[in-house]
């Protein structure tokens, strides 16, 4: 990690540098996930400096554009800033990402703040059976990548109403509902495999060269295996049991058998995609927000 430079929880709040607190306890209690307990604390301590340093690379930004533009005597739309969140499965970026543009569609120069997920564009239910691609959900070979790099493609070019495909967790499948963006300021898009760059001569563009800044959520291997299990198990009283859903069969399990399949589901499943396919993205990332056991940060690292 000799690229990055390390920051303990009270050197990294300090560089929130005065800026203010714009989101209540309540707002702050509903955009945390099924497993977390995401706090106003967290979130001033970790989350404002980290809206603060990504608000200074978009004002950098559109500045740089702003003047290019004007040497060819352009007015073209700016092309949105987009931040790429990647991590593990239950590691909590979709909590970091919801928090992120929650705070930054607060800054006044770029408030609007759109959050796309990569869900979206894994294929559907039906061509990942004739592929027997279903229990290899997650990765790289579950995701239609050209879609997915013409979606992102679309974001540079600053095309409006670009439709994206919506995917459901409790169905397990893509949905009928589209997604429309409309040419953000701003465009967060989180998933496993943002970082990750494709081996199939066909992709040879990755996620990441679109990308102005991205970050990565990590912990101990462990400690996520046991916050996978925990949300698990949550979810056999919560997601689980919604009409439709496609893990309703779980909910008849016993505490006991339910943590035996969920140490299976990681051990066959999350745990290898983690360590072959998200983990070897990490050192990709411009940030690397380290957590801690009680899933807050403990250290934040920033590429020099």
């Amino acid at each position: 990690m000799s690229s990055f430079m390390s920051f303990n929880r009270t050197m990294w709040a300090k560089l929130r540098n005065a800026v203010p607190m714009t989101l209540s306890e309540s707002h702050v209690k509903e955009l945390q996930g099924v497993n977390e307990n995401l706090t106003v604390k967290e979130t001033v301590e970790i989350y404002l400096p980290l809206s603060r340093l990504l608000n200074l690379y978009v004002v950098a930004r559109q500045s740089r554009d702003s003047i290019l533009q004007n040497f060819l005597g352009n007015n073209k739309s700016v092309a949105p800033f987009i931040v790429g969140i990647a991590g593990s499965v239950a590691v909590g970026k979709s909590t970091t990402a919801r928090i992120l543009r929650a705070l930054l569609s607060r800054w006044e120069n770029h408030p609007k703040v759109e959050l796309v997920t990569t869900d979206g564009f894994l294929y559907p239910q039906k061509i990942l059976n004739e592929r027997c691609l279903m229990k290899r959900k997650g990765f790289p070979e579950s995701y239609d990548m050209r879609r997915l790099i013409q979606f992102i493609y679309d974001i540079k070019a600053c095309k409006p109403n670009i439709e994206v495909p919506v995917y459901s967790h409790v169905a397990y499948d893509i949905t009928s509902e589209i997604k429309v963006v409309n040419r953000p300021d701003i465009l967060i898009i989180e998933g496993l495999n943002v970082l990750q760059t494709s081996t199939e001569l066909t992709h040879r563009v990755s996620i990441a060269d679109f990308l102005d800044f991205s970050l990565y959520v990590d912990a101990d291997t462990k400690i996520i295996e046991k916050w996978y299990v925990e949300r698990f198990l949550k979810f056999r009283y919560g997601a689980f049991t919604e009409p439709g859903s496609y893990f309703s069969h779980y909910t008849q399990l016993s505490e006991k058998l339910a943590v035996k399949k969920a140490k299976s589901i990681w051990k066959s499943i999350n745990g290898v995609n983690l360590e072959k396919n998200i983990l070897p993205s990490k050192d990709k990332a411009q940030l690397i927000l380290k957590k801690g056991n009680n899933h807050t940060v403990e250290e934040v690292l920033l590429r020099r």
